[in-house]
């Protein structure tokens, strides 16, 4: 009994690790700006790739160009940039907080989460009978 509810819980841990280290990576990042509004912009000229690739990777940056804010997060990688205005950053920013917020509900919930000792596993009558 024990070495199932151990298993169980290795199980369950490896698989909120897993979405954890998805929900931080830059591709969700990248869907978050997006959903915000954010244009891809591709480099036209050598100038602006050279610009490109000052910006810090992995944050969004405040441009100016020509009196007007740009908020700007580089993919040197792919040679674009995410580019939105003031609107499209502050959108930007609840989306992150609420999935900020709803990461951390979800690890709450994980080490609140009561392991059931009372489950039989031995029968099938629990599960349904035949397997499941």
């Amino acid at each position: 009994m024990k070495l199932i509810q151990t298993s169980f819980k290795l199980i369950v841990t490896v698989a909120l690790v897993a979405l954890a280290a998805g929900c931080a990576s830059t591709p969700n990042k990248v869907n978050l700006l997006v959903a915000s509004g954010f244009k891809i912009i591709v480099p036209k000229n050598a100038t602006q790739e050279a610009k490109l690739q000052t910006l810090p990777p992995g944050k969004v940056s405040q441009v100016q160009k020509n009196g007007k804010t740009y908020y700007v997060y580089p993919d040197a990688a792919h040679n674009q940039a995410y580019v939105g205005g003031l609107q499209e950053y502050n959108y930007y920013k609840v989306l992150r907080s609420r999935q900020t917020m709803a990461n951390e509900n979800l690890e709450e919930a994980n080490e609140n989460m009561p392991i059931s000792s009372d489950i039989n596993w031995s029968s099938d009558s629990d599960w349904g009978g035949n397997g499941w």
